[in-house]
Parts: structure tokens; sequence; C-alpha cells
């Protein structure tokens, strides 16, 4: 018989996944929607009921304690809104207020899709063990989230850690957030297969101009593919060396689409962050592949809406929230 059981979304442009989670981080329960990115903020909330209706009609839903919630951003836990980037229907949207009603009055947590990112690796990933950690996620954008003193560290809105916002470059290029030379501007996939272009890199016959095309023309050897690649991997590790500095971090955990190209990315990340990383006491930190997948979120809101319990009932190593 199960008990505690959590109830998480993870909402992002594309899908919005909902899950029946554990304390052992087992998902129980799945369900998922296409988001209506495109239309207005009622019907891309009617994605988010139906998911959660599914939810609600398993035989488990009557363990569920908590609802927790990652979303793309910008949000602000403080007030329970959300305003993705990628959803224009929805600015300073209730989400909170909605998904609490639509679940019968449940406690409802809400993070920002980097934190809940974060929440997982801490929690099943490769941060677990590591009292002090930076987790990002590289894929369209770049988020990230930071755990401090052993606990999960939001921040007042529950976006602390937004690493991809970090101006690595003074002089460079303007970035959709209105800042200049940031780490999202240099390191997402998208501008990472915009750089390779602006160079004279070209797709194969197939006509994939993505960042997974650059990175295997990066593999195969081409020049211009590797050079977006390291010049990626040099704003990530200015940014992440800034951070350590900053709060002093153990490990940097990084995760998302652009990940996956593997060495191309982490080779000349790890040569690059010796050349940032240079303080006595930031000299060992390391850098790592995320681990916890496409479960990240659904696990990491799991985890951000409750402490997860051990097998043995106890409560296990702490990922709550601190503001």
């Amino acid at each position: 018989m199960h008990s505690d059981l959590i109830a998480a979304l993870d909402i992002g442009g594309t899908k919005i996944a909902g899950a029946l989670v554990d304390g052992r981080g087992g998902i129980l329960v799945r369900a998922q929607r296409p988001t209506p990115a495109r239309e207005d903020g009622e019907t891309v909330m009617r994605a988010v009921e139906s998911v959660l209706a599914e939810l609600t009609s398993s035989p488990l839903w009557a363990a569920v304690t908590a609802v927790g919630i990652g979303s793309a951003g910008p949000v602000d836990a403080s007030a329970g809104t959300v305003s993705p980037v990628n959803v224009p229907g929805w600015r300073d949207y209730p989400l909170v207020d909605r998904v609490r009603r639509a679940t019968g009055g449940l406690p409802v947590q809400l993070v920002g899709d980097g934190v809940a990112m974060t929440a997982a690796e801490h929690w099943q990933g490769a941060a677990r063990g590591h009292a002090n950690a930076l987790c990002m996620v590289v894929s369209t954008g770049v988020g990230g989230g930071l755990v401090l003193g052993g606990r999960l560290h939001a921040g007042p809105t529950g976006n602390a850690g937004h690493i991809g916002h970090i101006s690595v470059e003074l002089d460079g290029d303007p970035c959709p957030c209105g800042s200049r030379g940031c780490v999202e501007r240099i390191a997402s996939g998208p501008n990472i297969a915009r750089r390779a272009l602006d160079n004279g890199w070209r797709p194969g016959p197939d006509g994939d101009a993505t960042a997974a095309a650059v990175a295997a023309a990066a593999h195969a050897g081409d020049p211009v593919a590797v050079a977006s690649f390291e010049r990626a991997a040099q704003a990530l590790a200015a940014g992440i060396a800034a951070t350590a500095s900053l709060v002093e971090i153990e490990i940097a955990v990084i995760g998302g689409g652009v990940a996956g190209a593997g060495e191309v990315l982490f080779a000349p990340l790890r040569r690059a962050l010796s050349d940032y990383a240079t303080l006595s006491f930031v000299r060992r930190l390391t850098v790592a592949p995320a681990l916890t997948g496409t479960d990240a979120g659904l696990l990491g809101a799991a985890a951000a809406a409750a402490p997860p319990r051990r097998s043995d009932g106890a409560t296990a190593a702490p990922v709550s929230l601190r503001g």
C-alpha cells in the first residue's frame, strides 16, 4: 500500500507532464498532454486540468498529500504565478491557485524548471551526496538551480540559480532578457547552431540545422562546429566559476539537450573551467552530466513539494526549500 505520494507537474512549452511519485522516487502513474503554447491562457490551463484529471482518476490519488509544480519561467513562487516566455497566454497567471482548486485544496509548491531539475539531481542524480551544488539545464534556454548547505535554495520567487542570465561578455550580443552577453545567448542550443551557421558551417542533406546536428559535425571533426561548442563551453565555464566563487559549490551538474553532445561539450568545458576557477577554494570544482534524464522535472517537482522518504520511512537527505 502506498502512502504519502506527491502529484508532480512538469510544465514546458512543448508538453505538460504529470505523475504520482512515491518517497523513493518511483513514478507510479503518468499523464501527458501537448502544451497548446500559442493558445490563450485558459486553453493552456485546460490542458493542465486534463493531466490532473487523469491523475486524480487513479486509485492511488487518495494517498496524495501535496502537489509540486516545476514550470518554465519566469515563475513567482511567492505570488503563485507563472509567466513562461514560451507560453505567451500565461502572464502573471495564477497557476498555484488554479491547481489547488483542481486538486481539492491540496498544498501546492511552485518552482522554476531549473530549480526542479536541481532538486531531482540532488535527490536521485549526479549531485546526490553533495551539500553545495549548481545544476543546469542547457537546452533551448539555459536555466539552473542551487543546493546550499544540503538544501534546495529556490529563493523568494523560486528562480535562484538562474545562471543563464549571468553576463559573461560585457559588450556581447543583446539577450532577449534585456541584458547583454548572457550565458544563454552564447551557450543555448539555438545559439550554438546560430554561431556555427554564421561562421560557415552548413547542414547535411537532411537540412538539420539544430545544435544536435552541430554536435554530430563536431564529433566528426568539423572545425567550425568544434569552435561553436568550445565557445559555448567557455561561456558555461565562466558562469559556473563565477557561481562557485560566490557560493562555494562543489559540483556543477549539466543536463538538457545540449549536454547530450557529450565530450564535444564536456571536454572543452573542463579545460575552460581550469582557466576561470582559479581561486584556491574553487579549484576542486567538478563538472558532471545529469543522470535523471527526461524525468528530472517530475522528480524535482515532487522533491520540492515534500522531503522524500527512505524505504524505512525516515526522511531522506534534505531537499526541502529554503528561501
